[in-house]
């Protein structure tokens, strides 16, 4: 949801809230002054009835409303002298609506000629059911006018206000951190929206840099400890080609040289690790991973006939991702490795491919291993001393970097499936 319609959505609930403690307020208002002008009309019409009565003593004899709105019967002394004026609301039967009507009634008493007098005086008043409904239809009107004006100042006016934080964000999801050119600042007035670019301008120059000198470190660490260590491999297999050591001492320096194969293939692990978690592998296509799994499982052939492991794959269903290709080999040759080293004789090692997964099971160890440490770095399964312990890590890493959802279960035989989401 856009934050300007999130916003409304939180004003619709705040202006529904304030009409309606406005309408209950505006309400008892209305009709505190219907009934204060009601009432002082029955006040005005009392005192006229009263001046005619002088005139006209006619008029004392009007004992029923009929055609007029008053009537008047004689009561006693003491219940005319104990009678003050009472305004209350009352039915009327009405014969042009054929039923009971409100109207708001006056009674008081007066004397004339030494005779006490009961007047009862009406006036027809607006039904409340009927304000009630002509209210609410009449703040439904005006909720959704309002409503739909401030859409439209949302999507117009705010939208332009609006429009250098969108531009920010659009450069933001183009970026990509040392293969696009810097963002660039959009010109407006508003302070927060200038003071938000500065800020993130700033932060993605601290994050080039960085980027820019690990990347640096990466490279010169590569080359810098590679040489070295392939120059001391080679004088060391030169010195036991010379057999001028006993083969106690031939042994110990054997032992050197695997010691340092062991750290040069760690190295290589770790600085390939870096990389993925820099994401420098930037180059993207649509990789076919049926094609990966045929040419790796052809390279691993050799492999897993020397550990009399039988390797089967059934990659007839297509299946393509989009990522760079060179990661993709990577990955499905650590799973593939993974699955043969730590198997055993005689075991068995199936590759099968649907529509979205990759799926490997390999017979192994005859428990389940920790799903939440197998892809942890140096995390080893088995006593394999010529595992880096960083296989899976790549993997785990590889898979972050694209969305790519990997799952363990253990039925018998270790499986791994791997989702590749569109």
């Amino acid at each position: 949801m856009k934050l300007m319609n999130h916003t409304l959505r939180y004003l619709s609930v705040a202006i529904l809230g304030i009409l309606t403690v406005w309408a209950l307020i505006f309400y008892i208002n209305m009709l505190d002054e219907i009934y204060d002008s009601i009432d002082d009309g029955l006040d005005n019409y009392k005192l006229l009835i009263l001046d005619k009565v002088q005139t006209d003593s006619t008029v004392l004899y009007k004992t029923e409303f009929a055609e007029s709105n008053y009537s008047i019967h004689e009561i006693a002394t003491r219940e005319a002298l104990a009678r003050r004026d009472v305004y209350q609301d009352t039915l009327l039967y009405m014969q042009n609506e054929e039923d009971f009507e409100p109207v708001r009634m006056l009674t008081t008493a007066f004397t004339h000629n030494g005779r006490y007098y009961s007047l009862k005086v009406i006036s027809s008043m607006v039904e409340e059911d009927d304000l009630i409904e002509d209210l609410f239809y009449a703040l439904i009107w005006l909720y959704v006018a309002l409503l739909v004006s401030i859409l439209v100042i949302n999507n117009f006016l705010l939208k332009r206000i609006w429009r250098p934080f969108y531009q920010l964000l659009d450069r933001l999801r183009d970026y990509q951190l040392g293969k696009t050119p810097a963002v660039s600042a959009s010109k407006t007035n508003v302070r927060e929206f200038n003071a938000l670019q500065d800020a993130v301008i700033s932060l993605l120059d601290r994050i080039h840099t960085t980027f820019t000198s690990q990347k640096q470190f990466i490279e010169n660490a590569s080359h810098e400890l590679q040489t070295p260590l392939a120059i001391s491999i080679s004088r060391l297999e030169l010195l036991i080609e010379r057999n001028t050591m006993a083969a106690a001492d031939q042994e110990a320096v054997g032992q050197v040289i695997q010691t340092l194969e062991r750290l040069t293939r760690l190295n290589k692990s770790l600085l390939l690790l870096s990389k993925i978690e820099n994401k420098q592998f930037t180059d993207q296509t649509v990789v076919s991973i049926n094609d990966v799994v045929r040419t790796l499982t052809e390279e691993f052939s050799d492999f897993a006939s020397f550990r009399d492991v039988d390797l089967s794959v059934m990659a007839d269903t297509p299946l393509s991702f989009r990522m760079n290709q060179d990661l993709a080999g990577i990955f499905v040759s650590n799973l593939l490795k993974n699955a043969i080293v730590h198997n055993y004789a005689k075991g068995t090692v199936e590759v099968v491919t649907t529509s979205s997964a990759l799926i490997i099971r390999n017979t192994g160890k005859a428990a389940a291993l920790d799903a939440e440490k197998m892809f942890n770095r140096f995390h080893k399964g088995s006593s394999e001393t010529q595992s880096t312990g960083l296989g899976l890590a790549i993997v785990k890493a590889i898979a972050d970097v694209y969305g790519i959802a990997i799952a363990y279960s253990f039925t018998g035989k270790h499986e791994m499936t791997v989702r590749f989401s569109s």
